[in-house]
Protein backbone atom coordinates (compact mmCIF):
# COMPACT_ATOMS: atom_id res chain seq x y z
CA UNK A 1 0.00 0.00 0.00
CA UNK A 2 1.80 3.51 -0.90
CA UNK A 3 1.23 6.28 1.45
CA UNK A 4 -0.12 9.93 0.65
CA UNK A 5 -2.49 8.90 -2.22
CA UNK A 6 -4.83 10.83 -3.10
CA UNK A 7 -8.40 11.40 -1.38
CA UNK A 8 -11.99 11.33 -3.22
CA UNK A 9 -12.47 14.63 -2.55
CA UNK A 10 -9.00 15.79 -4.35
CA UNK A 11 -10.04 12.96 -7.19
CA UNK A 12 -13.16 14.41 -7.44
CA UNK A 13 -11.41 17.76 -8.76
CA UNK A 14 -9.57 16.09 -11.00
CA UNK A 15 -11.94 13.93 -12.82
CA UNK A 16 -13.86 15.59 -14.78
CA UNK A 17 -10.77 16.74 -16.39
CA UNK A 18 -9.70 13.18 -17.12
CA UNK A 19 -12.48 10.78 -17.23
CA UNK A 20 -13.92 12.17 -20.72
CA UNK A 21 -13.77 9.25 -23.07
CA UNK A 22 -11.26 10.01 -25.79
CA UNK A 23 -12.25 10.58 -29.76
CA UNK A 24 -9.00 8.96 -30.83
CA UNK A 25 -10.71 5.29 -31.14
CA UNK A 26 -7.64 3.48 -29.66
CA UNK A 27 -7.77 1.02 -27.08
CA UNK A 28 -9.90 2.53 -23.60
CA UNK A 29 -7.84 4.40 -21.12
CA UNK A 30 -6.86 2.51 -18.38
CA UNK A 31 -7.38 3.90 -14.41
CA UNK A 32 -6.84 7.59 -14.66
CA UNK A 33 -6.68 7.87 -10.88
CA UNK A 34 -4.18 5.57 -10.68
CA UNK A 35 -1.80 7.27 -13.16
CA UNK A 36 -2.17 10.70 -11.14
CA UNK A 37 -1.35 9.28 -8.01
CA UNK A 38 1.67 7.44 -9.93
CA UNK A 39 2.87 11.22 -11.25
CA UNK A 40 2.31 13.20 -7.82
CA UNK A 41 4.17 10.55 -6.25
CA UNK A 42 6.89 11.46 -8.89
CA UNK A 43 6.72 14.94 -8.10
CA UNK A 44 6.51 14.53 -4.80
CA UNK A 45 9.56 12.21 -4.19
CA UNK A 46 12.06 13.46 -6.91
CA UNK A 47 12.47 9.87 -7.87
CA UNK A 48 13.28 9.10 -11.50
CA UNK A 49 10.79 7.21 -13.43
CA UNK A 50 12.09 3.77 -13.22
CA UNK A 51 12.22 3.83 -9.56
CA UNK A 52 8.41 3.93 -9.16
CA UNK A 53 6.56 1.56 -7.33
CA UNK A 54 4.87 -1.56 -9.01
CA UNK A 55 1.56 -0.52 -7.20
CA UNK A 56 1.36 2.45 -9.68
CA UNK A 57 1.46 0.38 -13.24
CA UNK A 58 4.25 0.02 -14.95
CA UNK A 59 6.68 3.28 -15.05
CA UNK A 60 6.79 3.29 -18.90
CA UNK A 61 2.87 3.47 -19.22
CA UNK A 62 2.82 6.04 -16.77
CA UNK A 63 5.52 8.44 -18.20
CA UNK A 64 3.74 7.64 -21.97
CA UNK A 65 0.30 8.91 -20.51
CA UNK A 66 1.87 12.23 -18.33
CA UNK A 67 3.99 12.97 -21.48
CA UNK A 68 0.61 12.52 -23.67
CA UNK A 69 -1.25 15.05 -21.03
CA UNK A 70 1.67 17.23 -21.34
CA UNK A 71 1.48 17.63 -25.16
CA UNK A 72 -2.29 17.95 -25.56
CA UNK A 73 -2.08 20.59 -22.52
CA UNK A 74 -4.88 18.67 -20.41
CA UNK A 75 -1.96 19.71 -16.81
CA UNK A 76 -2.22 23.32 -18.13
CA UNK A 77 -6.29 22.84 -18.24
CA UNK A 78 -6.40 21.00 -15.12
CA UNK A 79 -4.27 23.51 -13.33
CA UNK A 80 -6.26 26.71 -14.58
CA UNK A 81 -9.56 24.97 -13.77
CA UNK A 82 -8.44 24.21 -9.98
CA UNK A 83 -7.35 27.90 -9.83
CA UNK A 84 -10.39 29.37 -11.45
CA UNK A 85 -12.47 26.85 -8.73
CA UNK A 86 -11.40 28.87 -5.94
CA UNK A 87 -10.37 25.60 -3.96
CA UNK A 88 -8.82 25.36 -0.79
CA UNK A 89 -4.87 26.08 -1.47
CA UNK A 90 -3.88 23.26 1.02
CA UNK A 91 -6.04 21.01 0.01
CA UNK A 92 -3.36 19.84 -3.35
CA UNK A 93 0.31 20.18 -2.23
CA UNK A 94 2.22 20.87 -5.76
CA UNK A 95 5.94 21.61 -5.61
CA UNK A 96 8.16 24.83 -5.52
CA UNK A 97 10.43 24.64 -8.35
CA UNK A 98 12.36 27.88 -6.97
CA UNK A 99 13.16 26.07 -4.07
CA UNK A 100 15.90 23.72 -6.09
CA UNK A 101 19.15 24.80 -6.65
CA UNK A 102 21.63 23.92 -9.36
CA UNK A 103 25.23 22.92 -8.68
CA UNK A 104 27.35 26.13 -9.28
CA UNK A 105 28.60 25.13 -13.13
CA UNK A 106 25.64 24.90 -14.03
CA UNK A 107 24.60 28.59 -12.50
CA UNK A 108 26.97 30.02 -15.19
CA UNK A 109 29.63 30.59 -12.82
CA UNK A 110 33.31 31.67 -14.66
CA UNK A 111 36.44 29.60 -14.75
CA UNK A 112 36.78 26.45 -15.63
CA UNK A 113 39.12 23.10 -13.97
CA UNK A 114 41.84 25.05 -12.92
CA UNK A 115 45.56 23.33 -11.41
CA UNK A 116 47.16 24.37 -8.55
CA UNK A 117 50.72 25.30 -8.33
CA UNK A 118 52.32 23.23 -5.42
CA UNK A 119 55.55 24.65 -6.25
CA UNK A 120 57.47 26.72 -7.89
CA UNK A 121 60.09 25.54 -11.26
CA UNK A 122 62.78 25.34 -9.31
CA UNK A 123 61.49 22.86 -6.59
CA UNK A 124 60.01 20.69 -9.39
CA UNK A 125 63.12 20.54 -10.91
CA UNK A 126 66.09 20.28 -8.44
CA UNK A 127 67.86 17.40 -7.84
CA UNK A 128 65.77 14.58 -5.36
CA UNK A 129 69.05 13.52 -3.92
CA UNK A 130 72.82 14.43 -3.40
CA UNK A 131 75.58 12.06 -3.80
CA UNK A 132 77.96 12.04 -0.18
Amino acid sequence: MIRLLMSDEEWAIFEPFLAAPGSSGGRPASNHRRVLDAVFWIARTGAPWRDLPKEFGNWNSVWRQFRRWSQSGVWDVMLQGFADSGGRADLLQMIDSTTIRAHRCAAGIKGGFRTKRLAGPEAAFRPKSTSG
